[in-house]
Order: structure tokens, then sequence, then C-alpha cells
């Protein structure tokens, strides 16, 4: 990579580290990390977090739109809708 840069950092004392990374098709970044899921605009924005019972690992759109989150802190699966879709990866 040349002419890097930092999009975006995630400073927390809560528990949980960046981890699973999904873009929608908007351009923003959902980050599963400290809290719950960071979710950045294109230009790296923090925009909020998107808190859940439990610390995610992992993320991912799914569902006949792609509208559907899908998110797994540990032994558990935790879904929720969303009004933008996800970038489908195929």
């Amino acid at each position: 990579m040349s002419n890097g840069r930092i999009f975006a950092t995630m400073y927390s004392a809560e528990d949980g580290v960046p981890d699973g990374m999904k873009v929608d098709t908007l351009g923003r970044v959902f980050c599963t990390g400290s809290g719950g899921i960071w979710v950045f605009g294109p230009n790296g924005a923090h925009l909020g977090i998107i808190r859940g019972p439990e610390v995610p690992r992992n993320i991912a759109f799914g569902g006949p739109d792609f509208r559907t989150v899908y998110t797994t802190p540990g032994e558990s699966i935790y879904s929720f809708k969303v009004k933008t879709p996800g970038i489908r990866p195929y």
C-alpha cells in the first residue's frame, strides 16, 4: 500500500478489540470492538456504537435483502435489521 493513512481509531476502556468488519452500500464501515459494533462513515468519522447484550467478535450482513446483521459474541448469535443493505461479498 502506498500513501496509506489511518482510517479511524477505536479507543475505549471497555472489553473487546477491533475484529470483524463489514461495509454497507453507503460506504459505512461496521467494525466489532469494545462495547459493541462501531459504525464509521466513508470518511472515517465515528457515527456511533450499536450495543448488544454481549461484546461482539464478528459480523456479517445476510438475509435475502442483505439488511439483516448477524453478530457472534462467542457462543451466541444475534441478529437485527438495518435500513441500508450490506455489500454482497460475491
